[in-house]
């Protein structure tokens, strides 16, 4: 989420990318959705009858169980991003979801397992296909929308509902305004029967309400208990009996929760990650990649967007965001330029730390140890302020590197910009 956020401020130019320094750095934690159909089930929600599969064998005995009465079965790729339906495969194969008799399920799978999917979301690079989705398919009367979001307006979580539903909420906000009911929810009380039978009644629920009741106050208590910022169920669908079915859902759980929500977490799916990433998050860096040549080491997400904001000032681009924190080891530098070093976009590398709990020596000897291990390949700009500045720009200065001194962060941002012109 902060991913997508920051890399679509980075193209919308100066004084855009500023303004995420008043928002939090949170990194929000997501599941496939055959795993997050395991975890509603543990609920108590109701879910499609589906198995995971990772190889072709498995793929074929999951579709001899999954079949329904004329011999057809969903196929649906497993990748951390949506559009899949209308996503293409690098091979050609339009489509990451497909309804197919079973005689002709194996030879689809073939093309899609281990394959590339390319979707809206995803970007051109697309993502890695290692999990299809076999499911039976489904008799639906009718579909909805269903979420829980934390609202910051209310302080706690607000379920949002519509009685139309298979579409973004956006399209379905734009269209039909006058359906989507929302209700908060006191997170010290909890959800109560009357908010859970008024959410049945917005949905215009056909079915059994007091069963359907039951459902809304499942997905809260997943919503609780899992640590979730987010549970969106997209399609909420009424099968032919009036039963309510998460027919397929995004779940989004709170990074700062992994400590307690360990089986959870442990699902994570590293193939899905830009890898820069999964190397930062080892360390405790917060990394995050973007599109331009100058790569950007800074302490502090605000000053790391306000560097980033000038860099674009100057007819320069960003190519990642890179927060070492304001506590820092020389370790932890070292394994931030090791990241910078490795990307092959980086042209120059501008370095700007303003020394408070985190002291202008230690980054200085990080980086002179990091250039040393790693080999000094593209200009170097480092501008340091702060507690021990004295020491930290004697440090560069006698490493016997080619390092560029910076008085200031405009003056930094412009020779690193000059450093590749």
């Amino acid at each position: 989420m902060l991913a997508s956020f920051v890399r679509a401020l980075a193209k919308q130019g100066p004084g855009s990318i500023g303004s995420l320094s008043q928002c939090q750095q949170l990194r929000f934690f997501n599941v496939h959705e055959y795993q997050g159909a395991a975890i509603m089930s543990k609920f108590g929600v109701n879910v499609p009858p589906g198995i995971p599969a990772q190889s072709l064998d498995e793929v074929e005995k999951a579709v001899e169980k999954m079949a329904d009465e004329n011999g057809e079965v969903v196929i649906k790729s497993q990748i951390l991003a949506g559009g899949r339906g209308l996503g293409r495969f690098t091979n050609g194969l339009q489509g990451g979801v497909h309804i197919v008799p079973k005689a002709r399920a194996l030879e689809l799978a073939r093309q899609m397992l281990n394959g590339t999917l390319v979707t809206k979301q995803t970007g051109p690079a697309g993502k890695p296909v290692n999990t299809l989705l076999v499911a039976r398919k489904m008799k639906l009367k009718r579909e909805m929308y269903f979420a829980i979001l934390l609202d910051r307006k209310s302080a706690g979580p607000m379920l949002i509902g519509c009685s139309e539903g298979g579409t973004s909420i956006e399209d379905l906000a734009e269209k039909f305004p006058e359906k989507i009911i929302k209700i908060p929810v006191d997170s010290r009380q909890g959800i109560t029967d009357a908010q859970a039978a008024a959410m049945v009644e917005g949905l215009a629920v056909t079915g059994d309400k007091a069963a359907a009741a039951k459902q809304i106050k499942a997905l809260y208590q997943l919503f609780v208990k899992s640590d979730c910022t987010m549970v969106e169920v997209n399609p909420l669908a009424e099968t032919l009996d009036g039963q309510l079915i998460a027919a397929d859902a995004k779940l989004g759980f709170d990074d700062n929760a992994a400590y307690r929500q360990k089986e959870i977490f442990d699902m994570e799916d590293e193939s899905q990650i830009d890898p820069r990433e999964v190397a930062a998050a080892k360390y405790d860096l917060n990394y995050i990649g973007l599109d331009g040549n100058i790569g950007c080491m800074v302490n502090g997400a605000g000053l790391a967007m306000a560097t980033m904001d000038i860099i674009k000032m100057h007819g320069g681009a960003p190519a990642n965001f890179l927060d070492v924190g304001g506590s820092a080891s020389e370790q932890q530098v070292v394994e931030a330029f090791k990241i910078l070093t490795g990307d092959k976009q980086v042209k120059a590398i501008l370095v700007n730390i303003f020394g408070g709990i985190m002291k202008c020596d230690v980054i200085a000897s990080g980086i002179v140890n990091a250039a040393k291990q790693v080999g000094l390949s593209v200009p170097l700009v480092v501008r340091l302020e702060g507690t021990n500045v004295a020491a930290g720009k004697d440090i560069l200065r006698t490493s016997g590197m080619a390092i560029i001194a910076a008085d200031d962060l405009d003056d930094a941002a412009k020779k690193a910009v000059a450093s590749i012109a």
